[in-house]
């Protein structure tokens, strides 16, 4: 009998510690800003308290999804953490984050593509469940904290940065569940956007730490086609080897860093907007949290049904890119 991954539940968190825009338009310019606001979408975003870390944040996320499932800490066989905020460069976070959920029974490990990780993290669920029957039970998060790692109060580019994680409960089911997948990198762009100092190619040094290269950086934009041409080629990819029509989708978890971005690829797709779930504008950009938090928001919203086939298109910098076709059975 064929074993097909199935998402049964889902949860999230965002903290408490609000920072709206003005906040940013005192210290970067109201222009400046609004720009951003205007092209983004992003309205506010939201901090955790200073003394959190990133397995803070995935932890609260995966209590509120067993919370609401009732489902057993006791019978998860694997936790995959995304994240490219670790509490630390090693050990895992995820291992941190199994202790603090008290999930005693699962094995572990982080996924750091950015905020593609969560999209493959469900696609490494998937050929897990279908090749395993040993695991059954599988938890999908995503999480981040760049504001820690961040020159907030000097770098514009920390406009985008919010608190958050989500997760998803993943089990065996003999339907589909999990439809297919698609994966795109293109390393010429790894040195445009990232924290480049603290790993083997650059230690951290006192030298480093003053010049803010332990903290992150926005380098050189990357071209508008990366998105707006690269998602909806993820679309038509995963539709293909799914074997069904882009009219077939139900609603699509895109990465929420631009409205506009969104808005263009939905149009390209020839798509209904509707079909597109946002959250930026209430929650900011949460990077690898982003899919896994959309994708929770929509379904307490109502938004996705049972049967539903719902794409996510995650798009990390370095940059990676994939995308994961699921039909929803709850």
């Amino acid at each position: 009998m064929n074993r097909y991954a199935t998402i049964i539940e889902s949860g999230s968190y965002i903290p408490e510690i609000e920072q709206p825009n003005e906040i940013f338009k005192k210290r970067f310019g109201n222009e400046a800003i609004e720009k951003l606001e205007s092209a983004t979408g992003i309205l506010t975003r939201f901090y955790a308290p200073q003394n959190f870390s990133c397995s803070d944040l995935a932890t609260k996320a995966i209590e509120n999804l067993l919370d609401k499932s009732n489902f057993p800490r006791e019978k998860i066989d694997l936790l995959i953490l995304g994240t490219d905020t670790p509490d630390f460069i090693t050990p895992a976070t995820s291992v941190i984050v199994q202790q603090k959920a008290g999930l005693t029974n699962a094995g572990t490990f982080d996924v750091g593509c950015a905020c593609a990780s969560f999209p493959t993290g469900l696609a490494i669920a998937a050929g897990i469940i279908s090749s395993q029957p040993q695991i059954k039970n599988i938890i999908v998060a995503g999480a981040y904290m760049m504001h820690k790692l961040a020159d907030v109060e000097n770098d514009i580019n920390a406009f985008y940065y919010g608190d958050g994680a989500g997760a998803a409960l993943i089990q065996s089911s003999d339907s589909p569940g999990f439809i297919s997948s698609t994966f795109k990198a293109d390393g010429s762009y790894a040195m445009n956007w990232g924290i480049f100092s603290g790993g083997t190619y650059e230690p951290a040094s006192i030298e480093t730490v003053k010049a803010g290269k332990t903290q992150v950086r926005f380098v050189n934009p990357f071209p508008s086609s990366v998105n707006n041409e690269g998602w909806p080629q993820r679309v038509r990819e995963v539709a293909q080897n799914g074997n069904f029509e882009i009219n077939e989708i139900d609603h699509i978890i895109f990465t929420q860093v631009r409205d506009r971005t969104i808005n263009k690829v939905m149009e390209t797709l020839e798509l209904p907007i509707e079909k597109a779930h946002k959250i930026m504008h209430k929650w900011g950009y949460l990077g690898s949290a982003c899919l896994p938090a959309t994708f929770d928001d929509a379904v307490q919203l109502g938004k996705i049904k049972s049967k539903a086939l719902v794409v996510f298109v995650g798009s990390g910098v370095g940059y990676n890119q994939c995308a994961v076709a699921f039909r929803m059975h709850k």
